[in-house]
């Protein structure tokens, strides 16, 4: 009954266009604790004590949150769903983390780190060495990585199909990267499997988006780039940062040049708006150096 009630409600957020990937990881995780007590409804109880286990303060907020919009929906239908009170794990107010610029030794360790993972003589050390470095490389989001199909990879670069803001793009890569891919894609040519997805597990089926938050999350405490669970930490989605960053301080530091970089680095990042960009830079010692340097020149009107 209540894992009905629950897949019902997540299809609907689904048919109108939202991917609904977290909640329905949480919701699903939620349903199968409280059936395992028995429950046919949600209780509010049950709510609170599952929501509870999570680690840290903005992670019990957030379950309780997403429980609670739930049990509003089906709670108009079936008046046995029980509704949570708001503000058990305290309120949310939404405060921007400064994103981890990785270094390119931390890049390099990470993905030799998941050239060791096991078992050795599957790909599986191959495809996630492989796509975290497409990750470094790119800036892509991870929801893009695993959506891509093995067609999608073309002489002029990645296609992106249906990105975050329903837009096709084309990523051109690196030489280096496409070697990689390359490697990559000889090594899954021997595997026996119908799955058209780019990135493989052993299994043969397209790597799924928890598998690979786990596989990265324990790697990074592996190279004790994070502390224990629920503990801040680099996160994956920082690759995208980085690049973005990086990518930036490699650029003349005059306004045409950088104006002109801004624009195709948002093009490339699969960006709506030029602003959306500017949410992923962050200060670095090399960009407040060029900026120091432009407001003396400003100051003191001397071109060189």
């Amino acid at each position: 009954m209540l894992n009905q009630d629950v897949h019902r409600y997540v299809e609907l957020h689904r048919a109108m266009g939202f991917k609904f990937r977290t909640q329905a990881l949480l919701l699903n995780n939620f349903v199968a604790f409280a059936e395992n007590q028995g429950d046919r409804f949600i209780r509010t109880s049950r709510a609170i004590e599952w929501a509870g286990q999570a680690p840290s303060a903005p992670q019990r907020y957030n379950r309780l949150a997403t429980v609670r919009r739930c049990a509003l929906a089906l709670h108009a239908e079936k008046a046995q769903h029980e509704v949570p009170p708001d503000g058990v794990y305290g309120r949310q107010w939404y405060k921007r983390s400064p994103p981890h610029l990785y270094t390119p030794q931390q890049i390099a360790e990470l993905i030799e780190a998941a050239s060791q993972l096991a078992p050795k003589r599957s790909i599986r050390p191959l495809t996630y060495a492989t796509l975290f470095g497409l990750l470094a490389a790119t800036g892509l989001r991870i929801s893009e990585a695993l959506a891509l199909r093995l067609d999608d990879l073309t002489p002029d670069g990645l296609l992106i199909r249906a990105t975050k803001f329903k837009k096709n793009r084309l990523v051109p890569l690196h030489g280096s990267t496409r070697e990689a891919l390359d490697r990559y894609l000889a090594a899954r040519s021997n595997m026996a499997t119908v799955d058209q997805a780019l990135f493989v597990s052993p299994a043969g089926t397209g790597v799924k988006y928890p598998t690979v938050i786990t596989v990265f999350l324990s790697l990074a405490r592996r190279l004790r780039l994070r502390a224990a669970p629920g503990q801040r930490g680099p996160r994956l989605h920082d690759l995208r940062h980085t690049f973005a960053v990086r990518s930036l301080e490699q650029c003349r530091a005059d306004r045409q040049s950088i104006a002109r970089h801004i624009a195709g680095l948002s093009t490339y990042l699969g960006h709506a708006h030029v602003s959306d960009t500017y949410w992923y830079l962050q200060a670095t010692p090399t960009l407040m150096q060029q900026i120091a340097r432009a407001g003396e020149t400003l100051h003191t009107g001397d071109p060189t």
